[in-house]
């Protein structure tokens, strides 16, 4: 009888040690280069659904050279939303040529869902306002390993 309380205890500890870890920002997925034009992007890589999951949230900050690219297996009508999200950030919506279909502007922490206005497979997050800056919207190419010819 008293294994019960430990196995309970333990189950316990490690449902809390995996909610405290789940807090922490991703910082060391693979990276990628990519580019719009002249402007070079380090890209952090999502490729799993856990790491697509947790994407961008908790950071606290991020340089502007920098961003994520969410990969999925196949194209389709992708939904983003912000909760846990600290930064403010621009999606862009990109088919699997480099094309930039559309980009939303996301705020903190909000659950609105924000769309995909096709099917794509990928996903580009940088700082709310980056893509504003270089002048870049829906038709602008990106261009980058992920984005070459199968």
């Amino acid at each position: 009888m008293t294994r019960i309380p430990h196995a309970l205890a333990a189950l316990v500890l490690s449902a809390a040690c995996a909610a405290a870890a789940a807090e922490e920002p991703q910082m060391n997925l693979p990276r990628v280069a990519l580019s719009a034009g002249l402007h070079r992007i380090d890209a952090q890589v999502a490729l799993t659904p856990e790491q697509r999951t947790i994407g961008l949230m908790f950071r606290k900050d991020m340089p502007q050279h920098e961003g994520m690219l969410f990969v999925f297996e196949q194209p389709s009508v992708q939904c983003f939303w912000m909760k846990n999200t600290f930064l403010p950030l621009t999606a862009a919506f990109v088919a699997d040529d480099g094309t930039v279909v559309n980009l939303v502007d996301m705020k903190p922490h909000s659950t609105d869902s924000h769309c995909s206005a096709k099917p794509v497979r990928y996903v580009l997050e940088m700082n709310q306002g980056w893509f504003a800056k270089k002048g870049l919207k829906a038709g602008a190419k990106l261009a980058g390993k992920p984005f070459e010819s199968r």
